[in-house]
Order: structure tokens, then sequence, then C-alpha cells
């Protein structure tokens, strides 16, 4: 018997016990949804992740007065040190002498509200400080307008540039260059319009306004910020020598007695997603596992299902026997059923965990990804269940004995 006609008496038998079928196949859907909607999850997080780290230069590090935070379940929470001031960041851009561009940046507030005639945003807008090389340390790009100089910097004009989103809810399709918005208490001209960058983990540079870092000091809704310095070498080869310099520096800065430790953290901008990654692997194996319980119970009711259309199909074993159907075509024939039954609820989980791992991720400011490795993955694991569940039911029913079985009823 060809396996054609093998698939045929598989599709016959599903046919005729539907309701049982699906059942089944969809204890298989729900486990390989779960499996594939958080690797779907974290895949693409970790897309939106090396997206928004690449586009600030892998050949970078930011100086902090604290580590990155990033931490998944337990473990201690990044020691603070005493805030990075104004005067020091701007010290530490006029003295490093290195091949390498400085950018001073710091967050002024994160809830304003933007408003321009008759229109306003959200209280949701986060009004950045930043110097001449603040947008290319940030990956930002303008399509509009133009970038701060350095007079205007240091003498806190007022003057912003603002994100696609806060322009395109203020100016509708008129041109915001040279128009005055009102920036919390604040009356700024705009001279720069951003490229549209999306969100990424949260963050989101559209709706965004940047101002002069002179400017955001005297507007910062903190009375002791800590300003972030942004360091963006040439080349990675001197990359380590960058930051020794960088080190020995801050530190005079700072007057760090010669034994005492660094009371700042040195972080190149991949090491951070490299960090983050790492700790995600926790999640990678508890999902591995959820999915893998759900289909081992879902393995051991296809079993059971099986076992009992062997019984019920004994009968015809036996006349398909009688008429030269030999141990090997039986067992191929319970095996093809077993395997089809997993595939259509395989095809169904993977379609699911697909949609709902990219609903989260874009709930949470990810890219939408089709996961191809693990929608292959997925229907390997539903053949390798089906063999698995199908194995032994097809074994009992090819040592069936043909006589016994016609008796059977």
């Amino acid at each position: 018997m060809t396996y054609t006609e093998n698939v045929q008496l598989a599709l016959q038998s599903i046919t005729s016990n539907r309701l049982r079928t699906m059942l089944t196949a969809l204890i298989i859907a729900i486990g390989l949804s779960a499996l594939v909607g958080i690797l779907t999850t974290l895949d693409a997080v970790k897309k939106s992740m090396t997206e928004a780290f690449s586009s600030m230069g892998a050949n970078s590090f930011n100086i902090r007065n604290r580590g990155s935070g990033i931490r998944i379940g337990g473990g201690q929470r990044p020691k603070p040190f005493k805030v990075i001031r104004y005067e020091d960041a701007l010290t530490f851009k006029e003295r490093l002498n290195t091949p390498a561009k400085v950018a001073v940046s710091v967050m002024a507030t994160g809830g304003a509200t933007v408003k321009f005639s008759t229109e306003k945003t959200n209280p949701n807008i986060n009004i950045q400080g930043i110097d001449e090389n603040g947008l290319a340390s940030q990956g930002l790009e303008l399509a509009q307008g133009r970038n701060f100089n350095l007079t205007e910097t240091q003498s806190g004009s007022n003057i912003c540039i603002i994100g696609s989103e806060v322009a395109q809810k203020l100016f509708k399709n008129q041109s915001p260059i040279d128009q005055i918005i009102n920036v919390g208490n604040s009356r700024l001209k705009v001279v720069g319009v951003l490229v549209s960058k999306g969100q990424s983990m949260g963050f989101s540079g559209d709706r965004s306004v940047y101002v002069p870092l002179l400017k955001a000091k005297l507007i910062n809704a903190n009375a002791n910020p800590s300003y972030t310095i942004t360091v963006m070498v040439p080349s990675n080869d001197i990359m380590d020598n960058v930051i020794g310099e960088a080190t020995a520096e801050f530190r005079k800065i700072r007057k760090i007695r010669v034994t005492d430790p660094n009371n700042f953290e040195i972080t190149k901008s991949d090491a951070m997603a490299q960090t983050f990654f790492e700790q995600m692997q926790a999640i990678v194996w508890g999902g591995i596992a959820i999915g893998i319980i759900t289909l081992l119970g879902a393995s051991i009711a296809l079993m059971n299902i099986m076992l009992v259309s062997v019984t019920e199909r004994t009968r015809e074993i036996g006349i398909r026997k009688a008429i030269g159907a030999n141990p090997s075509v039986i067992r191929k024939q319970f095996l093809i059923e077993a395997i089809m039954i997993c595939l259509m609820g395989g095809t169904l989980g993977i379609f699911l965990g697909i949609a709902i791992g990219n609903l989260i991720s874009l709930g949470m400011g990810g890219s939408f990804i089709i996961p191809w490795q693990w929608i292959f993955g997925g229907f390997a694991v539903c053949v390798l269940v089906g063999i698995v569940s199908g194995y032994y039911p097809a074994k009992k029913a090819s040592k069936l004995d043909p006589v016994e079985a016609l008796r059977y009823e």
C-alpha cells in the first residue's frame, strides 16, 4: 500500500471522529502556541533591542552615575553613585584628548505638554537636553531643519528640535520650522524635525522634544539631575584605549583617590544589550519548559485516542490483514494518522503563537517578526510527537492476530 492510500485512510478515520480529533488537536495547539508565542515575543524584543543599540553605534560607551539596571527576576538593584553634574560633564568633554566625540545629555522631564495655536499633545512628551553631538550619539536624523550649534547649547537658546509624532500632532500639513511652540512653561522656536524612528522598549524619540543642554538645566523638573556622557569612538580597535583614557580623566574630575574604586559606571552600548539577552535566557528556558509540559499532556491524550481507535477498528485491521496487508503497512497507517492529527493541531498552534507573540511584542514597543526557525521547529516537534504518541498503538495494531481480529465485536 502506498503512502497516498495510507493518508486517505487516515483522513477517513479523522473525519469519522471529528470531535475527538479536534479536542486532541486543540491540546497540541495550546502547547505549541505557548511555546512559539513566548519564543516569538523574545525574538521580537531582542530584534528591537538590537536595532535600538545598533542605531546608537556599536563603537560608543556611556558614563553614568549608576548601572544599566537591566535585571530579570531577582538580583540586586544597581548601586547609584553621586550624580554627574553639568559642570563635570562639560569639563570632561573639554579635557578628553582622544579622536572620540563626546556628547552630553540629560532628561529634563518625562511628562510635558506641548502646544501650538489650538493644538496640544497629551502630557507624555519627553523633554531632553542635548549638545551639538546629541543627535548623532542617539542615532537620530533630521528630516527638516538643522541641528544645534555649540554656541546655542552653551547659551541655552530658546530653540528646540521635535520628534515626528509631535510635529504631526501640532502642525498637521504645515511646516514646523521657525514656528513658536509652548513646551511646558517655555516658548521655543522649532529649528528641526526628526526622522521617525518608532518606539523601542517603551521609549519613543518620535514623542520627544530636544532642547539645548543649558536650557534643559534651567527648566529641569529635577533639582539635582545626573547627566549622561556618551563617547563615540571612530574605530573599535581603539575602544579599550579610549575607555582607559576616559576613566582616568573622569576619576581626576571626580577627585577619586588612587586607592578608591570608581564612583561612576562605564557601559558599552552593545554590552547593555548583551547583558539583557543573557538574562533573558532564563525566560527562554521557562517558555520551552511550559511548552514541553503541555505537549507531553497532548501526546498522552493522543496516544490514548489512538489506542481507542485501534480497539474500535480491530475488525477492520483483521480484514485488511486477511486480504494481504502486512504488519508494516498497518503500522504505517496508524503512525501517519497520529502525525496528521499533530500537524493539524500544530498548524493552528504555530499560527496562534506567532500572532500572540507579535501582539505582546508590539505592545511592549518591539517589532513584528515571522520566526521561521520556530515555524519549522514547531512542525518538526509535531512530527516527533506524532511518532512518539502513535508508535505504541501502531505496533499493537500491527501485531493483532487476523483470525482473532475477525472474530472481534
